[in-house]
């Protein structure tokens, strides 16, 4: 095992200028020095110093195509070559047909007309959502969201997040959230199955509406105080908690039966991450808003949005004017996002991820046999988590997990000849879970080397 790297003097000139004139806001310096990237493909990322790391977490989910993707780059260079930019006022091809393919896809598969709606990124996504519901609501400005949730860090966004560490120095803007107990089958109560702890919590919000002292309905006008409930149906940064298949369609009717909108946040689970489209689609049930993200173009421009039902959405009561932004709906972004659907509608890529989820999985429960630090295993498509524990198998262990990390970072394990490091991301209530998003075009070798880069890794965890 080696010793801490030292920065490269030319690594160390940029870092002494990060110091110095970036924002840290933005940052987080996972190891010490941090590493500076200068290429990627793939499922693989170079430092300067050329030295390879196979990345298990993808940008969070948004290169869910591989870094450097050929096809997507070629859309995005051929549409720098026509039409590179116009104002997102003016309409141009792909955003009206990129709108189509969206709106088609969700009546065919919810049974509802409905309309799209771009922005730049997931959290400014958020805030238009909320400006929907808001509208459909009267303005109301309470929501529901889950304990461990996450839905961004703009002022809106923050507000429905679970955490307040995000909002705790700039107070609330209007929206503020009811955090909901989500149901983490691996740290809920003993004894109950999966399907019974899903359902549990869902009687469990139901009391809130049972009279009027509950404190969130009003029985003798059948009205609630929230407009919405905004679901991470895989809870992402919250560490890839994966809920029971019954557990969102009872909601559904307690939601539908009160009023309460549902809006699915798919921007860290969408685009196959899940094996299908849309993360939701698993659980039966019909959302009323959709907010997508990352993946829509693999990381190489930031374009998000929102589907919306058409009662929530039509211009008459979201007209002209309602939300702007000026590179929303930009033609690069369009380009790249109609080449990924037309890309993952050639095969069948939902078979594709779940299959290779299911192969994952199995190597992780492999390992979860063998060393018991690893506390819970599961996985839908590859979506994929790893919670590190004590040697209880239960107690969370944060501290193992970082030191994980840091030994993933220095690069040097070997596997057959080769010299490799390992990206993992962080996740979880305990920030002890590794949460596994690798790309959805990794190959089976490459998960096998994950595998066995993850094994090395426990091994030194375990003997430190």
């Amino acid at each position: 095992m080696s010793d801490i790297r030292i920065a490269t003097a030319e690594d160390q000139i940029l870092l002494d200028k990060e110091a110095k004139y970036c924002s840290y806001g933005d940052t987080v310096h996972y190891i010490e020095p941090p590493r500076i990237f200068s290429r990627c493909e793939g499922s693989y990322v170079w430092d300067t110093e050329d030295q390879a790391y196979l990345d298990l977490q993808m940008w969070y989910s948004a290169v869910n195509f591989g870094y450097a993707n050929p096809r997507l780059n070629n859309a995005l260079k051929q549409q720098i070559d026509t039409l590179p930019q116009i104002a997102s006022q003016y309409l141009h091809k792909g955003k009206i047909e990129l709108s189509e393919m969206i709106a088609v896809d969700a009546k065919n598969k919810f049974g509802l007309d409905g309309r799209v709606h771009f922005n730049v990124g997931g959290s400014q996504s958020i805030e238009d959502s909320l400006k929907v519901v808001r509208n459909a609501s009267n303005g109301k400005s309470l929501m529901f969201a889950f304990e461990g949730g996450y839905h961004g860090r703009t002022l809106g966004a923050s507000s429905i997040t679970s955490s307040f560490r995000y909002r705790r120095r700039y107070g609330h803007f209007g929206e503020r959230a009811n955090f909901i107990p989500f149901p983490y089958h691996f740290r809920g109560p003993k004894g109950m199955t999966k399907e019974e702890y899903g359902s549990q919590c869902v009687q469990q919000f139901a009391r809130l509406f049972e009279t009027e002292y509950n404190g969130v309905w009003d029985p003798k006008t059948n009205q609630c105080e929230y407009a919405a409930f905004y679901v991470e149906p895989i809870q992402g940064t919250g560490g890839y908690v994966i809920p029971p298949m019954n557990f969102y369609r009872e909601l559904k009717q307690v939601l539908d039966q009160h009023g309460i909108l549902m809006v699915s946040d798919e921007i860290q689970m969408g685009f196959y991450r899940t094996g299908k489209l849309w993360s939701i689609e698993h659980f039966d049930v019909q959302p009323d808003v959709i907010v997508f993200g990352k993946a829509l173009t693999n990381g190489l421009n930031p374009l998000g949005g929102i589907w919306a039902r058409e009662e929530l959405i039509n211009p008459k009561v979201f007209p002209p004017g309602s939300t702007h932004s000026t590179f929303a709906s930009n033609p690069l972004g369009t380009a790249v996002g109609l080449e990924m659907f037309k890309m993952t509608s050639e095969v069948d890529y939902g078979a594709m991820v779940m299959a290779k989820g299911k192969y994952f999985l199995e190597g992780l429960q492999d390992l979860q046999k063998r060393f018991p630090i690893i506390g819970d295993v599961d996985g839908l498509g590859l979506a994929l988590r790893c919670e590190i524990c004590g040697p209880d198998g239960f107690t969370p262990d944060k501290a193992t997990l970082d030191y994980m990390v840091e030994e993933g970072m220095k690069g040097d394990m070997i596997v057959d000849g080769q010299k490799l490091g390992l990206i993992l991301d962080v996740g979880g209530y305990y920030k002890n879970v590794i949460t596994l998003a690798p790309s959805l075009e990794i190959s089976y070798p490459e998960i096998d080397l994950g595998l066995k880069l993850l094994e090395q890794l426990l091994v030194r965890a375990t003997k430190r």
